[in-house]
């Protein structure tokens, strides 16, 4: 639990130091600034998903119940702010279509449905208590406005904001994002991303295209 103490609030935590979680994959340098929600990411921004430190030894649904369980899948660079809620573990209790939404216990082993993995792709930024549900898949440089719900998958390097998520605008023309995804330069060595730092903190792709070509492809 100390590891998850946060001293202030322009402190982040890389989650590839924290995790613990079987079901939680996460790449290079993605972080959670959880300063102002005081409680750590894998059972504090993650809900609902079985194999943190307080579940995994009370029952093991996939060995128990066969159930086939949903993970969060985070690339590199991704940055997640404090009070985001990331939900997870599909619907596990709770059916619509049936006479009641009570989960009684004697359903609760057949009432499981998949949603599918929750993936929030590289270089993505998730604005503080923004809530994203299960089974979303976030692309890479999309971003997510505060307090946004989120509830269908969002393209590359788009802004959406709102309850519930709406497109509020692409971040680069087509042949901008075309070129970004081409690159992908959060996939690289952090060797090779360090000389490039000063291009991506611009707005100059070309450049940076040239120098991928050049050097990376």
């Amino acid at each position: 639990m100390e590891n998850n103490h946060y001293k202030n609030w322009s402190e982040v935590k890389y989650l590839e130091d924290i995790i613990t979680n079987p079901l939680i994959r996460v790449g290079k340098k993605s972080y959670y600034s959880g300063f102002y929600e005081n409680s750590n990411f894998e059972n504090g921004c993650v809900r609902y998903l079985w194999g943190d430190e307080t579940t995994r030894d009370l029952f093991h649904p996939e060995k128990d119940f066969g159930w086939e369980l949903d993970k969060l899948i985070i690339g590199n660079y991704v940055c997640i702010a404090s009070g985001v809620t990331i939900l997870l573990g599909g619907n596990h209790n709770h059916h619509p279509d049936w006479l009641t939404v009570y989960p009684f216990e004697e359903g609760i082993k057949d009432s499981f449905e998949k949603r599918g993995d929750t993936v929030i792709n590289s270089d993505a930024w998730i604005g503080m208590g923004a809530t994203i549900m299960p089974g979303v898949t976030i692309g890479e440089g999309a971003i997510v406005a505060t307090g946004s719900m989120v509830v269908k998958d969002v393209q590359p390097y788009t802004i959406v904001g709102g309850n519930p998520a709406k497109v509020i605008k692409k971040r680069f023309d087509e042949a901008t994002i075309g070129k970004l995804l081409e690159i992908r330069w959060f996939d690289w060595k952090e060797s090779e991303v360090k000389p490039v730092i000063p291009l991506l903190l611009s707005n100059q792709i070309d450049q940076l295209y040239t120098y991928y070509q050049d050097n990376i492809k």
